[in-house]
């Protein structure tokens, strides 16, 4: 299992996003997360500075979304939908995109969900509860 370190998915978002301002080849991996990139142009100017993004690891400013664990969520939950892990994700993805009539503010909501499932993990010490969170996802899909 792959388990990169923060510097690490700090350094890939910001290769990427060089890449993809001079037109270089991407891997399929680094095409989706352009796509996300290019979804947040707030976060361009943090991109394209990979010695600030380095050092600024660990501190957050409040009120101020993290741009490296937002664009992350955003590829974890396109890989979930691409293999239906967990069993579910992908159909609950599906109508809250309907729902939004946005595939990316569909995102924003199964973030919620994704969040807290990992923060309920973490807390208790135990594995996530994938049917917890597609169940989440579904409760935003069908809220009236």
């Amino acid at each position: 299992m792959f388990n990169p370190s923060q510097a690490d998915v700090r350094r890939f978002f910001c290769s990427v996003y060089a890449k993809a301002k001079t037109d270089q080849a991407l891997e399929a991996i680094e095409t989706i997360a352009s796509l996300w990139i290019n979804e947040h142009p707030e976060y361009h100017a943090e991109l394209s500075d990979l010695p600030t993004a380095l050092a600024s690891m660990g501190q957050t400013e409040p009120g101020k979304t993290n741009a490296f664990l937002h664009l992350s969520m955003h590829l974890s939950i396109t890989e979930q939908c691409s293999i239906d892990q967990p069993r579910g994700i992908r159909q609950a993805v599906e109508l809250l995109s309907h729902r939004c009539d946005s595939l990316h503010e569909a995102h924003h909501a199964a973030m919620d969900c994704l969040g807290r499932m990992l923060w309920e993990s973490q807390r208790a010490g135990r594995p996530p509860d994938g049917e917890s969170y597609v169940a989440c996802v579904q409760r935003h899909a069908t809220r009236d």
